[in-house]
């Protein structure tokens, strides 16, 4: 990854969408999350639940992922930070 040559400057509506957009990374990492956990404690409580809920353990990685591939293209294009 290559830092910028200039400086970064941006605006306060640039600051602000980026805010926003960490708040949103982060509540949506933390419902996955939540997801996980709750997932797990229901097996624990039942294990013949575990073929219910694997599904929901699966995909939660990957949409963590996702949210945050989503925040740091918008970061990395905004700061013009170049992926090597």
């Amino acid at each position: 990854m290559s830092s910028p040559f200039e400086p970064a400057t941006l605006t306060v509506a640039e600051i602000e969408e980026l805010n926003k957009q960490l708040s949103t990374m982060r509540h949506d990492i933390n419902n996955h999350l939540s997801l996980i956990m709750a997932a797990v404690e229901l097996v624990r409580r039942k294990p013949e639940a575990l073929e219910r809920m694997s599904n929901t353990l699966i995909e939660q990685p990957a949409r963590i992922t996702e949210a945050m591939m989503k925040f740091s293209t918008t970061f990395e294009r905004t700061l013009g930070i170049k992926r090597t």
